[in-house]
This record gives C-alpha cells, structure tokens and sequence, in this order.
C-alpha cells in the first residue's frame, strides 16, 4: 500500500472516532465526542468556502484561510502556491493574522518565520521540511503534524500528485494541535487545489463567454451595417436605372415627338398663310396654337425627366426660380417672390412643394390664359406658406367644384392635376386652397405647420402632377 493511500486510511481512523476495546473508556469516549463535534463544525465551514467557486478564486483563497484559522483558533495562517503551479490561479498567496484581518507579506508586523514559511511555499521547497514525516507506523502522526511543536502545522495541497502549494498555521500557547486537526486541514487542502482549478476555469470561462458576448454585439451591429449600406446600394442602383430610362425618355421625346410636333406647327404655319377662307384660316390658328402648347407641354415633360428626384443640393426658392424660368410658356411672365428668412426643409416637402408650383403655373398659363403669375413663398414663425396666384380668367368656385368632382373618382382623369396638389399638400401635413387672387385670376395656397418632420415622403401614389401634366 503506497504512501498516500496510509495517509487517507490514517486521515478516516483519525475522524471517525476511537478503537479501543476495553471497557473503561468514558474519558475516551468523551475525547471522541468533542473531536466529532469539532469536525463536523470543520467540515461544514469546509464544505461552505468551497463552494464559493464561482465568486472567483480571491474569494476562495480567502474563505478557505478562514476556515482552516477558525478551526484552529489559528494566530497566523498562510496560503501560497509554488510559483508555476495553477497559473490561472490568483491570489498566489494570503496571509491572516491574529484577529483575522488579511496582512500584507511585506508588512514588518508579519514575524519572521512567518514570512520564511511563504517563501519557502512560493519557491516550491516548503513541502519537503515536512516530507520526512509520512514514513512510520499507524500511530505515527500523518505529513505535517510537527509533534516536536504542538503549535504549528503544514499541510500541503496537492493535484494530480504533485504539490502545488500549502496551507501553513500557527496557534497560540492556549491551543495545541494535534492529529485530528491534521486530517481537518489535509482534508482541506485535498479538496482547495481542484476547487482553485475550476474556479480559475470559470473565471476564464466567463471572460470567454463576455468576449464571445461582445463580438456577437459587434457582429450584430457590422451586419446591421453592411444591410444598410446593401439597401442603400440597391436603392441607388434602382435610381440609377430609373434616371437613365428618364433620359432616355427624355432625349426620345426631344428628338422625336418634339421634332414632328414642330414640323406640324410649321406645316400649320404654311397652310395658314396660304389659305384665303377666314373662317378655315381661325380654324388653324387654333391648331397652330395647340400645337405650340404640345410643344411647351413636351418641353415641360424633357425637363421634369431630367430633374426628377432630390435635385441635388438646391433649396426650395431656387428651385422655384429655376422653374419659372427654364420651361414655363414664352407668353407667361412669371414673378418669384421669397418673405422671410428661408429654413431647411426635408428634400421630399421640398419636391411636393415645387411640383405643387409647376402644376399651378401650368394650370394658370394653358387653361386660365393667364400673361402674369406671381410665386410667393413665404417663411413665417410657425408657418410656410407657398401660393400661386395669376391674373387669368380662372373661376375658383370653378376650380373647386372640379377638384371636389375628382376626388370623388372622375372617369376620364381630367382634373387629376388638381386631386394631386391637394394631396402632396395633405401628405406634408398641410392644406390646400383655391381664392380670387388680388390680380383677378385664381390664388392657389398650400400652408404646412413648422417645423416639418424630418420623415415627410410621398405616400407612393402615381405622380401624375410634374409640371405640364393635364389638370
């Protein structure tokens, strides 16, 4: 039988009562007791610090030297590991005083023997002043148990054979120890290493599992990126296509439709100039003159093609400069007039607000033959006011009744222009309305609270209301 296992026997014979056969034994029996007592109480207090594992070895450490000192009444103990042993282990070493306060090792109030036994436990030779002692017979005290000095013990803790450390004690003059006291702390000390072990292993493994944590997060939040930069670059592969086919559309109808429109008008032209019959000559000058409106409207169509979407950077007041000047009808003047001092409003406002324009001034030029316009746009506290208003021969009741008529559901789409700024009005948050203006034409007014919401967009009805569409 090996050493180690004469040592457990010894250990089990130690705690679990006496052996003796003879019938005066009461004094014994009463040692006995006392000794089950303590090592019960030893055991529990054991069996509640190792349990501690998942507080993290600190805390281990700790609740083990507070056990062994409580059993013991100890004055001094100390914990310590060989360096090299159980690297994930920390503390590497404890040392409790008299009243069970932890003092630091490079404290002079630690005595020297005390300070020697930690160096010797630190640099891996503590063990072997104790070694000689495992060798004798059953009555012989197991490894650590110093005979020669009832006041101090040295226990080592081992793992998987080898000696990783140890848990040293000193007690007062009050105190002796004695054997059972030595099988409580090698009890102790065979269960601390492997508690130590795991508990170093939780610790890791919580790190671990914090890093996978946050590397799941960081993930999480690079996917959520690269979808929006995918969508963003699905959206701007959708609105290259859709420009291109705009400016495919657009060059179509300019070198095609416009052209033979043109050649139409000029066809007109020579007719007219050649016929004598008055009433066949007013006759074209009708024609001719529609004509040049299917030109404008064309010309109208090009340029909304070319300028759909967010426009770049331009603001609403030169957008609407722009739009009073590139494609509105060579007989229509047309007057922009800015009040108050201009605020940033969300690109998709800014695009209703200047379709709304070009549908009113279209409206004003073909179907109220008006010669003046005026745009104002006006920039108030709490308020944005955009209005329209001509000096043609528009009747608003008029007007209104088709606009109330079409949003009924017209068949033929007649006033689709109409239902569509009162709608663009709506979606921004604003309403839509048709006076007398003070030239004696038709006023249209659109007025939206201020600030708009950032996230104003169109509801995704067909636009049918860029400028020159029919109204």
């Amino acid at each position: 039988m090996s050493s180690r296992t004469e040592t457990d026997h010894h250990d089990l014979d130690q705690l679990t009562g006496i052996r003796s056969g003879k019938p005066s034994f009461y004094v014994e029996y009463l040692a006995s007791a006392e000794r089950l007592r303590r090592v019960i109480h030893a055991l529990d207090r054991i069996s509640r610090a190792l349990v501690r594992t998942t507080e993290g070895p600190g805390t281990l450490v700790r609740a083990v030297a507070e056990a062994a000192a409580d059993h013991l009444t100890a004055h001094w103990v100390v914990f310590a590991l060989a360096d090299g042993a159980l690297p994930e282990a920390a503390p590497r070493h404890l040392v409790l005083g008299p009243v069970g306060d932890e003092v630091d090792a490079d404290d002079p109030a630690v005595p020297p023997w005390v300070a020697a036994h930690l160096h010797g436990v630190r640099s891996g030779a503590g063990h072997r002043h104790g070694a000689e002692e495992a060798d004798g017979d059953d009555t012989a005290p197991a490894p650590g148990h110093r005979p020669q000095d009832p006041h101090h013990l040295h226990v080592p803790v081992h793992l998987d054979g080898d000696v990783v450390g140890e848990i040293v004690a000193w007690t007062g003059a009050e105190r002796a120890i004695d054997a059972t006291d030595a099988s409580v702390l090698r009890v102790l000390a065979g269960q601390t290493a492997a508690a130590l072990q795991n508990s170093a292993l939780h610790q890791r493994t919580m790190r671990l599992y914090g890093e996978a944590s946050r590397h799941a997060e960081d993930l999480a939040a690079r996917n959520e990126q690269l979808q929006h930069t995918r969508d963003a670059l699905t959206v701007a592969r959708q609105r290259e296509v859709l420009d291109s086919e705009r400016h495919r559309i657009a060059r179509e109808l300019h070198d095609s439709v416009t052209q033979y429109a043109l050649s139409a008008g000029m066809q007109i032209e020579v007719v007219r100039s050649e016929m004598r019959d008055e009433r066949q000559r007013e006759r074209l000058e009708t024609a001719k003159a529609l004509t040049r409106r299917a030109v404008e409207q064309l010309r109208s169509a090009i340029y909304a093609l070319h300028h759909h979407g967010d426009r770049g950077r331009q603001t609403l007041p030169a957008m609407l400069e722009e739009l009073s000047t590139v494609h509105m009808p060579s007989d229509l003047r047309v007057e922009v007039r800015i009040e108050g001092r201009p605020v940033v409003l969300p690109s998709a406002a800014e695009r209703s607000l200047f379709r709304v324009a070009g549908e009113a001034l279209f409206n004003a030029a073909v179907h109220a033959e008006a010669g003046v316009a005026v745009v104002r746009l006006a920039f108030r506290k709490d308020r944005l006011v955009l209005s329209v208003s001509d000096d043609g021969t528009g009747d608003p009741e008029h007007v209104r009744r088709a606009l109330r008529v079409a949003a009924a559901g017209d068949v033929d789409g007649s006033h689709r222009g109409l239902v569509n700024m009162a709608e663009r009005a709506r979606e921004i948050g604003g309403t839509l309305r048709i006076r007398r203006s003070p030239q004696g034409g038709i006023r249209i007014e659109v007025g939206v609270p201020l600030p708009l919401p950032a996230g104003v967009s169109p509801s995704g009805a067909p636009d049918h209301s860029e400028p020159g569409s029919r109204s």
